[in-house]
């Protein structure tokens, strides 16, 4: 099973429109609460106002995890307006998770913080569903990342693998999608972190699973 112990308190969760990065970001900060004192989610996800990690507000607060998103989160403004509350993240001793909108459009507004991310360090974490459109092939998926890559002015770190179809998902649907994720990392010279999936008897099946809990709109 796996557990995940970043090199850096500064996490980014990036990747394709749909491919389940708010849960997996959610999910993240979750598990990540119950061996850090301090974890912080920060939605920045400007592009798409329906899937946001603003959604789980109650969850997360409940859990003792510090929430900074959009001033218009959670209502049906869809206006870029960023918590200037962001920029103490960069100097706290704790851990802090970036939910970031979808694709390279959703990844510009991570440039305006590049020099904060280039002096605390991070670790970019790029999310890929082989059941997604426009990413299904791998080389596809890895010509994203580096469009990616260009808009933020950041480098992916890790890969992780959330290949699912929603409720339709069965052990099939997981295992069939392994030698895709492979085949994405070896394409991009990217460590394979994880394979998130609700489906914890994988364990054993699945190298590094992560159990994750469908706990957003979007799919898991």
């Amino acid at each position: 099973m796996f557990t995940y112990r970043p090199s850096s308190n500064i996490i980014v969760v990036t990747g394709h429109y749909g491919v389940g990065k708010t849960n997996v970001a959610v999910n993240l900060a979750l598990d990540l609460k119950k061996r850090y004192r301090k974890v912080t989610l920060i939605d920045i996800d400007i592009v798409n106002p329906f899937f946001r990690s603003a959604d789980n507000e109650e969850l997360l607060k409940e859990n003792g995890i510090r929430c900074i998103f959009p001033a218009y989160a959670k209502s049906n403004v869809d206006i870029p307006a960023l918590s200037p509350e962001i920029y103490s993240v960069f100097e706290d001793d704790g851990i802090t998770v970036f939910d970031v909108g979808g694709d390279d459009r959703g990844s510009t507004v991570l440039a305006s913080f590049s020099d904060r991310f280039a002096k605390s360090g991070y670790e970019m974490l790029y999310v890929v569903n082989k059941y997604r459109p426009m990413i299904e092939d791998p080389h596809d998926a890895v010509a994203l990342l580096r469009e990616i890559e260009m808009q933020s002015t950041l480098t992916a770190t890790h890969l992780i693998n959330n290949s699912n179809l929603g409720a339709e998902t069965d052990r099939s649907i997981i295992l069939s999608a392994l030698p895709y994720a492979n085949a994405v990392s070896e394409l991009a010279g990217l460590p394979l972190l994880c394979t998130a999936a609700a489906d914890e008897s994988l364990d054993g099946d699945v190298p590094n699973l992560f159990p994750i809990k469908n706990i957003t709109k979007c799919l898991y």
